[in-house]
């Protein structure tokens, strides 16, 4: 009889956009700190980008920046130690459902695993599994940041499902005092003409998307989609029976209402409800920052690991709808572009530093699935350099690492956890009682 699987141990980072290679690149640690990836048992990232050769065209709407890696990227990750990736994001359909299929097709041949994204939503929603000496792991991906054509659909006996991502919806509610209620009535009335089909009055109003609502305190509240979150959860009871190791991903820019370090309340929802579905861990990415970590049911809840490698200004090509958005005209060039959006580095992420810093975790657990430690990695990827010397990163100075360690703790402390720096890195404090 095979021995049951061991102990585990899981590198995890958070977005990697990358148009470099990372085996050429030099940097003090940066070899030890790639040793350390390859040596876990499986190593994840966030593939926030997609795989072409520019010979399709861009879609009418994009994630922001128009992805496009060349296909040897996959041979980099490799490299690098990874063996899962999230492939549900904003940038997804960047080029249209041929993008992502380009995507998908080149990460399949390279024999990497990864989940998120499929030929219709059965298939997007499903675990992809990656066998390992201590186990077989699942990985179910989704999204709540996306396109709108982004979203896959459901396969009918009549009718093909249409490729895209697996989604998180969610829908917002707004608190508001009277007199501002009364006047975004108005407004809705005015800008909807026909019959009056809203409700007024406790349960308010939908505008623009949004629900309304009177009250004393101005408040904003989200609410996970049920279907996705009944269909993810029943996804991630699937692969309990199927793996012996659980993991969620879930990439989420959405924050708390004023605070984009806090994780919105549907995320909260979607990660406690795949714990209670058998899931041992949730890793979030998205918003490009750190956030903090909850331990739920003994269970981690990465809510942001922040960028890993972050080359969003390195790409051969942009759509002509993105010179548009910057007053350029047809004869620009890709640098014209990126310099304008960033106004010389002086705006957006360029200009600040928390985009250009991070944290890569080690977590491991017993064979019985309790965690034993989560291991922080403090990380920068060269803020204020020169655009190709900018993106890849490398161990932060003991005075970077300290301090990115501590911002670390504070993002933790709310939640009932803590971070603790000690030997250049961080070690994630925790208690039953939910106090660090």
């Amino acid at each position: 009889m095979p021995p049951a699987p061991g102990a585990l141990t899981l590198a995890l980072t958070g977005d990697s956009i990358i148009n470099m290679r990372l085996s050429t690149f030099s940097a003090p640690g940066f070899e030890d700190m790639i040793h350390r990836i390859r040596s876990a048992d499986a190593a994840f990232t966030n593939f926030e980008t997609i795989i072409h050769n520019f010979d399709i065209p861009g879609a009418a709407v994009s994630g922001g920046t128009y992805m496009g890696s060349p296909p040897w990227v996959t041979d980099e990750l490799k490299w690098a130690g990874f063996t899962l990736l999230s492939v549900a994001n904003n940038h997804a359909f960047d080029f249209g459902p041929e993008g992502m299929i380009s995507t998908r097709r080149v990460l399949a041949q390279s024999g990497l695993t990864f989940a998120g994204s499929g030929e219709n939503l059965g298939i997007a929603r499903s675990p992809s599994y990656v066998e390992t000496k201590k186990g077989r792991i699942a990985l179910i991906a989704c999204a709540s940041t996306f396109t709108p054509a982004s979203v896959a659909g459901q396969q009918r006996i009549d009718l093909p499902g249409r490729p895209g991502i697996n989604p998180l919806r969610f829908t917002v509610t707004y608190t508001v005092d009277p007199a501002t209620f009364a006047s975004l009535h108005m407004l809705e009335h005015l800008t909807s003409p026909g019959p009056d089909m809203s409700v007024v009055g406790k349960s308010g109003f939908k505008f623009l998307g949004a629900s309304f609502k009177s009250g004393d305190a101005p408040a904003m509240h989200t609410t996970a989609n049920p279907t996705d979150l009944r269909e993810i959860t029943a996804s991630v009871r699937d692969a309990r029976n199927q793996a012996d190791w659980v993991m969620v991903s879930v990439h989420c820019h959405e924050g708390a209402a004023g605070d984009r370090n806090v994780p919105p309340e549907f995320f909260v929802t979607l990660a406690h409800a795949a714990i209670d579905s058998g899931a041992d861990l949730v890793v979030g990415h998205g918003p490009h920052l750190v956030r903090g970590v909850e331990i739920y049911k003994g269970r981690p809840i990465f809510y942001s690991l922040g960028d890993f490698v972050f080359e969003n200004e390195t790409i051969r090509f942009q759509p002509t709808e993105n010179y548009d958005s910057v007053g350029l005209p047809p004869s620009a060039l890709p640098s014209d572009f990126f310099t304008a959006r960033s106004k010389n580095d002086t705006v957006s992420y360029p200009a600040d530093r928390e985009y250009w810093e991070g944290v890569y975790a080690e977590c491991s657990f017993d064979a019985l699935h309790t965690l034993v430690s989560v291991r922080f990695h403090a990380i920068e990827l060269g803020f204020k350099q020169p655009r190709p010397q900018r993106g890849r990163p490398y161990p932060a100075s003991d005075a970077d690492a300290h301090r990115i360690i501590e911002r670390l703790d504070r993002l933790c402390k709310p939640m009932g956890t803590g971070v603790r720096f000690e030997d250049g890195g961080g070690t994630l404090v925790w208690s039953p009682t939910g106090q660090p």
